[in-house]
């Protein structure tokens, strides 16, 4: 068996494994996907920017950026590293992570260039990337319940306070 045959069997999804449900619809996927390949773009062209300069901060900003855009395309875009062998086998990888997982990992690979240089090149090059994130980051809360539930619930609520205040009146009577 090949090294080529092996990538494929590690990125394959697994037959007999149920596909994780995340709770996420199939546009909203696709768009943190679009969000993640526009951050891995502006970090690229930020990074690169940030790399003429004579400053060692904004210079290893910029390399940082450059190794984010990276790690964005082979996580959302593996076809845009199709010359990389093991680019399938990471975007298979990351997408096995939770939503709350990759939020994290994208705010945290996008806030470390920023915190080495605060330049507008750095906040707008991973603004993208912080972005993208956050998109994770609100998938990982869940889809919002209907008003009928809450209505309910705030029906519960308001009955509970009301016989908290009865007894504290009763108990004040005695």
């Amino acid at each position: 068996m090949s090294a080529q045959d092996e990538q494929f069997e590690a990125a394959a999804p697994e037959p007999g494994a149920p596909c994780a449900d995340d709770g996420m619809t199939w546009w909203y996927r696709w768009l943190c996907r679009m969000a993640g390949v526009a951050g891995g773009l502006s970090c690229a062209f930020a990074g690169l920017w940030n790399c003429v300069t004579i400053n060692p901060l904004n210079i290893a900003a910029g390399v940082w950026m450059m190794l984010n855009a990276f790690i964005l395309f082979l996580c959302e875009a593996p076809f845009c590293c199709q010359f990389i062998e093991f680019a399938n086998a990471v975007s298979a990888r990351a997408d096995k992570l939770r939503p709350w997982q990759k939020a994290a990992f994208y705010c945290g690979m996008a806030v470390f260039p920023v915190m080495l240089s605060l330049t507008l090149t750095t906040l707008f090059g991973n603004a993208i990337t912080f972005a993208t994130g956050v998109l994770y980051g609100l998938s990982a809360l869940g889809k919002k319940g209907d008003a009928i539930s809450y209505a309910r619930i705030h029906q519960q609520q308001k009955q509970m306070d009301e016989e908290k205040l009865t007894g504290a009146l009763e108990g004040q009577g005695l």
